[in-house]
């Protein structure tokens, strides 16, 4: 028998294995349809969700996609004009 719930599990885990994914920087730029030096930069710039390890960013593919929906959302938003 488990120690917890399953309920709690359920909205904790990711729901396949590909949402829990994590990305390197050529992974991410052909995700994203741009050039490694494009990711490199924004990854520097901290503009994209990244992190290092041992030197290399990766990346998770659920935060990429999650990035990407906000990029999304704040260009459907009409430029406040000063």
């Amino acid at each position: 028998m488990l120690a917890f719930p399953t309920i709690h599990l359920a909205k904790t885990m990711p729901s396949s294995p590909a949402d829990n994914a994590i990305m390197t920087i050529g992974e991410v730029a052909d995700y994203l349809k741009v050039t490694e030096r494009t990711i490199y930069r924004l990854a520097g710039a901290k503009q994209i969700p990244a992190f290092k390890v041992g030197g290399s960013w990766r990346f998770s593919k659920a935060d990429i996609d999650g990035w990407i929906r906000q990029q999304s959302s704040t260009a459907d938003q009409p430029e406040a004009k000063a």
